[in-house]
């Protein structure tokens, strides 16, 4: 029994889940103007971390053909053959429908940035398009940046030019992710028969991607710390920041290998972490 709830518990992807609900909150403390008592906090954080999870929990389940396949993925629970996936599609539906359902009940646009994503990241980009083109990478980015822009419109009661640049830089910090596994795993993948950039437009142009996904993503986090600081001293580390992650896609693209795009692909998480965190601060 503590095996089977240790197995639910890794489908939804823990590391993956808390990063997403962070910039969610981000979002939500940024557009603050005094308010947003600790049941708001819940209410956000509640419903992210179960919309999230059920869309998570379920891509495992359509995917569990594919991580069969794939060296890295083959021991998760569903294509170890540890869970049956009827149990897993009943744990994602009702945590899925109980973070929409907590979403839009806690306001009606912020519960709709949240469907959007979800419907994204399940609909469009693992089932319709992640088997057919490397260009479902551009969907998922998407997906990956709703929680920071519903936590924005939670706040602020629109959809506005800050919560969409911030959704824009976590849709350009995805990309490193993906294809720097992508370039690793190109082999698994092309077994899977599931389309990657490395497979499809070779390695130079998917490093090309990665870096310049990079740099773009450290020029829009800085410009939206310049609208939000309120002191020059955030302003100079965001800068600084950026500057080093600058600095990494340049050497990726300059000395493209396996080691220095997992330098960047660590850089860069730590880096929108910090970003975030500075923002929240």
């Amino acid at each position: 029994m503590l095996q089977k709830v240790r197995d639910l518990w890794s489908l939804i992807k823990c590391k993956q889940t808390f990063l997403l609900l962070f910039t969610g909150l981000v979002g939500y403390a940024s557009g603050l103007k005094g308010g947003g008592g600790p049941a708001l906090y819940g209410g956000l954080l509640g419903s992210l971390f179960l919309a999230i999870s059920g869309t998570t929990v379920l891509n495992m389940v359509y995917d569990r053909d594919i991580d069969a396949v794939m060296s890295r993925t083959r021991h998760r629970p569903l294509a170890a053959g540890r869970l049956r996936p009827r149990d897993a599609v009943l744990l994602g539906a009702a945590m899925s429908a109980a973070g929409l359902g907590w979403a839009l009940a806690l306001d009606l646009r912020y519960g709709l940035v949240v469907l959007a994503g979800w419907l994204l990241d399940l609909v469009v980009y693992t089932v319709w398009l992640k088997r057919r083109t490397p260009w479902s990478v551009i969907w998922g980015g998407l997906s990956g940046g709703m929680p920071v822009l519903a936590g924005r419109a939670l706040a602020t009661g629109q959809v506005e030019v800050i919560g969409l640049l911030l959704a824009l830089a976590v849709l350009l910090w995805i990309p490193t992710h993906i294809m720097t596994f992508s370039i690793k795993y190109a082999a698994d993948y092309a077994a899977a028969g599931v389309p990657v950039f490395p497979n499809v437009y070779g390695l130079r142009t998917t490093q090309v991607a990665i870096s310049l996904s990079t740099v773009l993503a450290a020029a829009v986090m800085t410009g939206v710390t310049w609208q939000l600081a309120e002191h020059l001293g955030a302003v100079a580390v965001a800068s600084a920041l950026a500057m080093v992650l600058v600095g990494l896609g340049a050497n990726a693209l300059i000395r493209p290998s396996v080691q220095v795009n997992l330098r960047l692909f660590k850089f860069a998480s730590v880096y929108m972490v910090s970003a975030m965190a500075l923002m929240l601060l």
